[in-house]
């Protein structure tokens, strides 16, 4: 008998983003590149800042399925530094997924939106997060994103 699944939260990364840059379509879909500026993270055991550089690298398919993957660094409030990388998926509605595109307001329980964050950090204090497999539950926005993060037990 294998171990049952079970997640525990964590913390919540806002990750303010910029203007979105495209390069147009790649052949497999349209590249997207969106600068993330800056944000913060809150949670039980890590609280920090999402340092003002990095970037989600997206590629948009045809029926408006998004791949993502963000990569940027967290520092936590006493000083250690965390890379981040955070591969997801965001579908939904076509209608709604434009409506997000354009900027306007949709409501996120109506938005497939998961990532898979992976961590990596020499202090060991904050070893554990490279010990463990996270997910993410998240909610565009259009001048952030909030993923809420979830450990897997």
């Amino acid at each position: 008998m294998t171990p049952q699944l079970a997640t525990r939260y964590v913390f919540t990364i806002t990750a303010h983003i910029g203007a979105v840059t495209s390069a147009g379509d790649v052949g497999f879909g349209v590249r997207r590149i969106i600068p993330i500026t800056g944000g913060d993270v809150r949670g039980e055991n890590l609280n920090g800042k999402v340092c003002p550089f990095g970037a989600d690298f997206q590629i948009i398919r045809p029926n408006e399925l998004i791949e993502l993957e963000a990569k940027y660094a967290i520092e936590t409030d006493d000083g250690a530094v965390i890379y981040v990388e955070n591969k997801g998926l965001r579908f939904g509605p076509i209608e709604l997924l434009l409506q997000l595109k354009r900027g306007e307001p949709v409501d996120p329980r109506l938005i497939y939106f998961r990532t898979v964050p992976k961590f990596e950090t020499g202090a060991e204090k904050y070893r554990w997060l490279m010990e463990s497999l996270f997910i993410g539950s998240a909610a565009r926005h259009a001048d952030r994103v909030v993923v809420d993060v979830h450990q897997v037990l």
